[in-house]
């Protein structure tokens, strides 16, 4: 895998608990994980958390992201408008595997109130173990990146 095996993960107040769980899962795989979320269940806005562990991906401090809220789209939106990131919400295993392979995504959402702590950790795993596959994709990821300006 890549050098770099450190990755964000954050939520809001809706997502302590199953974030806790996905980053003592994807440490025992070997990465460095950067928490960054909120301690607390205190009412949080995660569009805050959003863009802090969006600008850790973007500026190459962290490989990878992952984000938590209740429904996974509202942190999603706001990690998306960091410049360089990639971000989709996963709710099954085959988006997360085809995010990464087809998107080149660097981080994933995860809906907290959407999806059981089993089937999170399996979206997790698919993300983590799918890699870009490039060729067709790459003008299309290309794309992508131009709209950023």
């Amino acid at each position: 895998m890549q050098a770099n095996k450190r990755i964000v993960l954050s939520s809001d107040h809706a997502a302590i608990a199953l974030r806790q769980t996905v980053a003592s899962h994807v440490a025992t795989r070997g990465w460095q994980v950067v928490d960054i979320g909120p301690p607390t269940t205190e009412s949080t806005p995660y569009p805050a958390h959003g863009e802090a562990a969006a600008r850790l991906v973007a500026s190459g401090d962290c490989h990878l992201g992952i984000v938590l809220c209740g429904t996974g789209q509202g942190i999603m939106m706001a990690a998306n408008k960091v410049k360089g990131i990639r971000c989709g919400v996963c709710s099954d295993t085959f988006s997360a595997r085809m995010i990464r392979r087809h998107n080149d995504a660097n981080m994933l959402s995860i809906g907290s109130r959407v999806v059981g702590e089993g089937l999170a950790l399996d979206i997790v795993d698919a993300f983590l173990s799918a890699e870009f596959e490039g060729g067709r994709h790459a003008g299309r990821v290309a794309m992508i990146v131009e709209l950023e300006g």
